[in-house]
Formats: structure tokens, sequence, C-alpha cells
């Protein structure tokens, strides 16, 4: 193990074929852990970050010096209990925070990857964080959790590895990306790709960064984030700090600036080409054409119990999308809890303080902890 920056990084030696033909091995999986492993070692929590997310779940991020993006889920005494469980979490390969990804320098060239970077599915990700279990000598984990990309991780997780987890919880999220989802992916690609910094991905090479090509691709994916009623609530056609429009092109509603200030924001902490990367990850990703048309084949080697959560106004995996791998489940007579939070947050619901959400995420797996 090696601690660099604030970064703790596991170094995989053994070769990990991925599904567009390639290997990579000697690479690195940069990781945070929080609270203790017991003696048994069965308390172990595998979080899954979502696409920006990153391996500091909770309290400070080091390195952005802000608080982690599951901080109202996991922590003493909070939803996921760090007093009683101990939690892992990677950042995915292709991501940009220690873990193997395209800002990396390729040993074959001595110059950063960029685009010449292995395309990454969800699978490969997965397949990557197993070496933790092997990393930390856990046999089975309590359970694995993750919202958004992170359910993507869970549901791949569980069917590749069906006896290494007691319990699984997607959240908000779906067994493969819909047209809809495909085109805001697309759309930030291309603003990317637009921004003539990027120089076809290989930007660091020549000392420039696609900051608002990224920034864009920030703004279109934040918008699908939410809901519409929460923006309403929130902003609905209030003026930035003006009595009336400038009839210009400056942020005249109070949603634009918003808007812009996730996108400035954004590109301090995010790299372009994971951008890049993961989004295609995340299009690519069908669990059910893995097994050919039938979903519920992907779980019938798991005795696992399963708690699946949807929000009412998550546009972008709607409750439909999720209710869909419920009966998968029931199809083969899984042991599979669902429920629907009330929400006006949108598809970030997950990430936010939203109590139904909290209490109910708490309750599965500390009743599921007592039957351990």
């Amino acid at each position: 193990m090696n601690i660099e920056n604030n970064i703790k990084t596991l170094f995989v030696k053994k070769p990990l074929k991925l599904d567009c033909g390639k290997t990579i091995d000697n690479f690195p999986i940069a990781y945070e852990t929080y609270g203790s492993l017991n003696e048994k070692k069965d308390n172990a929590i595998l979080v899954f970050h979502a696409l920006t997310g990153d391996q500091f779940v909770t309290g400070l991020n080091p390195i952005t010096k802000k608080e982690g993006w599951w901080s109202y889920a996991v922590g003493p005494d909070k939803a996921i209990d760090t007093k009683k469980y101990f939690v892992i979490c990677s950042n995915v390969i292709g991501g940009c925070m220690g873990s193997f990804g395209p800002s990396h320098i390729d040993p074959h060239t001595g110059k950063v990857f960029g685009t010449n970077f292995p395309i990454l599915t969800i699978n490969d990700m997965v397949n990557a964080q197993l070496n933790l279990l092997d990393h930390f000598g856990i046999d089975k984990l309590f359970s694995i959790a993750g919202g958004s990309m992170g359910g993507m991780q869970v549901l791949q997780f569980i069917s590749n590895f069906p006896d290494k987890s007691k319990t699984v919880v997607p959240i908000a999220c779906t067994s493969s990306h819909s047209a809809q989802n495909i085109a805001f992916n697309e759309l930030g690609r291309q603003a990317i790709a637009a921004d003539s910094n990027w120089k076809d991905g290989t930007y660091s090479s020549n000392n420039t960064n696609p900051n608002k090509g990224l920034a864009v691709a920030r703004m279109a994916a934040h918008i699908t984030y939410l809901s519409k009623k929460g923006l309403q609530e929130k902003f609905g056609r209030k003026l930035q700090e003006r009595e009336d429009v400038k009839f210009g092109f400056d942020a005249d509603f109070q949603i634009e600036s918003y808007l812009r200030y996730q996108g400035s924001v954004f590109v301090d902490r995010f790299d372009a080409n994971s951008y890049l990367y993961i989004t295609r990850a995340m299009d690519y990703f069908d669990l059910s054409k893995q097994f050919y048309g039938n979903l519920s084949n992907a779980f019938k080697a798991t005795k696992a119990k399963f708690f699946i959560m949807s929000f009412t106004s998550d546009w972008l995996y709607p409750t439909q999308e999720n209710k869909d791998i419920v009966i998968a489940l029931n199809s083969i007579g899984a042991d599979v809890g669902f429920v629907e939070i009330k929400s006006d947050k949108g598809h970030d619901s997950f990430l936010l303080d939203v109590p139904d959400f909290l209490s109910a995420l708490k309750n599965f797996l500390d009743k599921s902890y007592l039957e351990n």
C-alpha cells in the first residue's frame, strides 16, 4: 500500500482482462476506509460511487477540502453507521482521484494516456474492485451499496460475485441506460470534444485544459439530477441580484448563475477525459444483455437479500426502471424489498438530506445486521 498526497493506493499486480479485449496489470486503485473491520471480518460495506464521485465518501475530502459526497448517509450514528460498519470505497478505474485512468502515464510511450487509455465498462470497474476484498482479507461483505452509477456497480458486482455479499442495496439506478440517458451523456462528451483546448484528448501534453467544454457538460448533466418542481421552488424566474433583465447574455436568472457556478467548480476537481470514459461505461451498461435478454438470470446464483430504493421525482432513473429490477428478482423468488421515497429533489435525492430515505436505509441495514 502506498499513501501519497492523502490518497491510499492498492497496486494490483495480477492482470485484469477488460471487456474491450485489452489487459491491464500493475495498476493502482485509490481507496478510502471508514470505521473498523471487526475480528470476524463480517461488518464490511463496499460503497460504490456515482459518475462524479470518488473514494472520499464522508468527512472532509483531503483533496478538494469539501465534505464527502455521501456525508448525509455515512458516519457515526448515521444511516451507514461507521461505529458499527467498516466502509470501503474506491475511485473507479477510469477515474481521476488516484485510480488507473486516462490521466496516468502510459509506460510504453512515457506520455499521458489521454484517449489512448482502453475503453472501460462497469464490469471492468467491479472486477478491479474485487481486489480490495483480497487486500483486507474479507471473504464476504455484509453489504454493497451505491446510487446512480454506484447502483449499476452494485448490480454488476452481485451478478459477478454472487456469494460475496450478504445484502445488496442499489439506489436510484437502472439495469441498462435508456436512449435518453445515452443522449444526455453524448451531449456532455460532444461539449468537451468541441472545446478547442481538448485537442483530441492530448490536452495534458499540450498544457491546455478543456474547462469550458467540461463545464457545459457538467451543467447539462446537473439539470438531469434535479426535478422540475424542485428547480421551480428553489429558483423560479428569480433574477440574479437585479431589479430587471439586462437585455444581454449575462446570467440574468438565478438558475443560470447556479448552473454556471456548478460548471466552474466542477472543472477544478474533475478530468475531462475521465468524464468521457466513465459516461461511456455507463452507456454500455446493459445487465440484461449480458444474460441474453433475461435480467433474472443475472441474480440466479445469489442468496443475498436485496433492498431497492427509488425516488418519486427522479426522471433520470425513474421508479419504473428500479421496479423492473424488483420484478426480475421476484421472478426467481429472491429476497427483495423495495421502497419509493417521496422527494422533490430529483435524482440527487440519494445524496441529500432526505430523512425518509436515510431512515429506510438505516433500518434495513441495522435489521439485517442483527440477523447476521
